[in-house]
């Protein structure tokens, strides 16, 4: 393809998707242009994106220059974790970045222009498949610290997916009291058992985990990871007294019936919203996005995310992968490679 157009991704209405070919922006003073090699879908997300289960009111990710001022309604181009080389300069920029490899929060495109200001630039040796997981690995890390694990606490996860994953092998790092995951999915629960966590396949199965002699008969910390409302009341019921739970999900428009009359009424937990576009306030006097970038950045080599890729397809076959994914077929994290 020429290096004046480009492969984009769009949803123009929900159910469909579709790859459109259009001219790139020339790179302006301090810009440049980047030919992308792979972009990471986002399974669970993406999925209510393509079905039409979002806000349309809702902005896209005011975090985001790429989606900033966009809003959730269609036609949409969406995503957020393109990983490529500079193939072009605008003015002012220092002739170093020239083929440097760079992350970037993108929709999925095959190329893109951005300021230099606004890209991650990564090692020369950097291993591309994994920097694209950067933002999943940047959501286990704020989910970490917006739960802020205590010395010998008992933990649970619901969840493992890619984010649910990656949060349990950080967790694991921690000096926990009691580290478990309920994931009904059997290949999903063995990767959480070797990251470090006990597993179960529904929480039913709670009571049978060995917990030795100190650990509560509830969890102190429960991170909600699904993406199912209604697993939300599941972590409610198997929080303890004063406890966090931590949700991770985003719904989009689903909603279940919660009970919030029973165990919930007397036990003073907390229930926190986690998004990653935002730090905590508690901690802005300290952190900031920067620096929990950098600290995601460190991690790479340690936590190798890449390994959690599961399918790659070429960005053509878009339409049948969407499709996919809104009939139920399980992929861990399908990457879109561009040639």
């Amino acid at each position: 393809m020429p290096s004046t157009t480009r492969q984009r991704i769009r949803f123009p209405a929900p159910e469909e998707a579709e790859v459109v070919i259009e001219e790139v922006p020339s790179p302006g003073p301090g810009e440049v242009r980047v030919r992308t090699a792979y972009s990471a879908i986002s399974p669970g997300t993406e999925r209510l994106v393509y079905q039409g289960q979002v806000p349309g009111d809702l902005e896209a990710d005011a975090s985001i220059e790429a989606l900033q001022g966009d809003t959730l309604s269609y036609p949409i181009s969406y995503g957020y974790a393109c990983v490529g080389q500079v193939e072009a300069l605008g003015e002012k920029v220092d002739r170093d970045w020239r083929g440097a490899p760079v992350f970037s929060f993108q929709p999925h495109v095959s190329r893109f222009v951005a300021a230099t200001d606004n890209l991650i630039r990564l090692p020369a040796s950097a291993d591309l498949t994994g920097a694209v997981m950067i933002p999943s690995l940047e959501t286990a890390v704020n989910l970490v610290m917006d739960g802020r694990p205590m010395i010998g606490e008992t933990v649970l996860v619901f969840g493992q997916g890619v984010v649910g994953l990656l949060t349990t092998r950080l967790l694991a790092d921690h000096p926990l009291g009691m580290l478990a995951a309920v994931e009904p999915d059997d290949a999903r629960r063995a990767r959480a058992e070797a990251a470090g966590a006990q597993t179960i396949a529904a929480i039913d199965d709670w009571h049978d985990l060995d917990r030795g002699d100190a650990a509560p008969e509830r969890a102190d910390l429960v991170y909600e990871l699904t993406g199912r409302p209604a697993v939300l009341d599941d972590a409610i019921q198997v929080a303890g007294f004063d406890g966090r739970i931590l949700v991770g999900s985003w719904y989009g428009t689903k909603a279940a019936p919660i009970d919030l009359g029973s165990h919930f009424h007397r036990s003073r937990m907390r229930i926190v919203s986690s998004q990653v576009s935002t730090i905590d306030p508690s901690l802005r006097g300290r952190w900031t996005k920067d620096r929990r970038m950098a600290v995601v950045l460190d991690l790479l080599d340690e936590v190798s995310p890449g390994r959690l890729i599961s399918d790659r397809f070429s960005v053509e076959e878009a339409p049948s992968v969407y499709r996919k994914l809104a009939d139920g077929t399980s992929m861990l994290q399908p990457i879109f490679a561009y040639e």
